[in-house]
């Protein structure tokens, strides 16, 4: 099927605004592959929250992110949401869901090709729901390293970036950064141990999702100047941020699905250190685009070479990588091998 025909139906999760204000990854990446899908020609229905900014058609029964409005029960709206763009993908040629496992369960009520891209995994316990339906739906993974043996996958899919939007940085504000959840997962004591051990300043920047973690191994260490934390930013503000940086140190304690932070740093020119788990060796370039540690004291002694690199090479090899255009062009092969029968 041509481009120009295609009708595409957009499940976005109804957590935060499409695109979100400061935080919210998953509707974030539905944004940029809405909008790269849209300029290319595709006809795209996004199922959102009804305060979303979007060039494709917008559906919305959600009148506010869940997050920001705590009076709306969320199993009520998610209930009405997800059910609203199932009883319009008689419509579409592909009913792409980022919403996790719970649409899976409307999948046998369609004819449409469901596409499911998995932005992780919040436990192995959700996994029954996609072996149940897993005869029904393509997946799409966002890293290889993300992939679980019960399952098949139609594709793996890095996430991309508009570059334009995060100009290159010369890492003249001489800080550390982390950039993401505060969560044991993510690792900012861990960079406040590591900022402090090779004597740069850090500043902490995210929403803050665990809230004793936050007041026992963050907040003591506050002190606005060594270790400052600026809350959650928005896109401009952060790509600044990014730019600015001498490093963003991404150590995590977990086995990180992807990492949006990583190719936003990068794109800016400022390097990752981050923990060789998960997807950081399949994102992050060891020696060109950052460097992958085992422990702080390798982080710390990786600093004075991530430094050392050419931004504008990181920036460079990212864009090679992960660019909005090239994940645009993934998600419509799929696309057009699903239609074709051949997917």
């Amino acid at each position: 099927m041509p481009v120009k025909g295609l009708k595409v139906a957009m499940l976005a999760p109804i957590s935060w605004r499409v695109p979100p204000r400061h935080y919210g990854p998953w509707e974030l990446v539905v944004s940029r592959l809405t909008e790269g899908l849209v300029e290319r020609g595709v006809d795209v229905t996004l199922f959102a929250t009804a305060d979303s900014v979007t060039s494709a058609h917008l559906e919305a029964v959600c009148p506010r992110p869940l997050s920001e409005d705590p009076s709306l029960d969320a199993a009520v709206w998610e209930a009405i949401h997800i059910g609203h763009a199932f009883e319009h993908a008689k419509h579409a040629d592909i009913l792409h869901n980022h919403y996790d496992f719970m649409p899976l369960t409307y999948s046998g009520l369609v004819d449409v090709p469901i596409v499911t891209t998995i932005h992780g995994f919040s436990s192995p316990r959700i996994l029954p729901a996609y072996e149940r339906y897993a005869d029904r739906v393509r997946f799409v993974a966002i890293s290889d390293a993300d992939r679980v043996p019960q399952l098949s996958y139609a594709a793996t899919i890095h996430h991309g970036i508009p570059f334009d939007e995060y100009p290159l940085g010369r890492g003249d504000g001489g800080y550390l950064l982390f950039f993401g959840r505060i969560h044991p997962d993510k690792g900012a004591a861990e960079a406040i141990d590591v900022a402090r051990r090779a004597g740069l300043p850090l500043v902490i920047a995210g929403i803050v999702h665990d809230e004793a973690y936050f007041a026992r191994d963050i907040e003591p260490h506050l002190d606005g100047d060594r270790v400052r934390f600026v809350g959650s930013v928005g896109p401009a503000d952060g790509a600044r941020l990014l730019g600015g940086a001498v490093a963003l140190l991404q150590l995590v304690n977990f086995d990180e699905p992807f990492g949006l932070s990583m190719i936003e740093a990068m794109a800016t020119g400022t390097p990752v250190i981050g923990t060789a788990r998960g997807s950081l060796p399949e994102v992050v370039d060891d020696g060109v685009t950052g460097y992958l540690v085992k422990d702080a004291a390798e982080a710390v002694a990786a600093i004075p070479n991530a430094t050392a690199l050419d931004r504008a090479a990181v920036r460079r090899r990212a864009a090679e990588r992960f660019s909005r255009e090239r994940m645009v062009d993934a998600y419509l092969a799929l696309y057009a091998k699903i239609v074709a029968g051949e997917a």
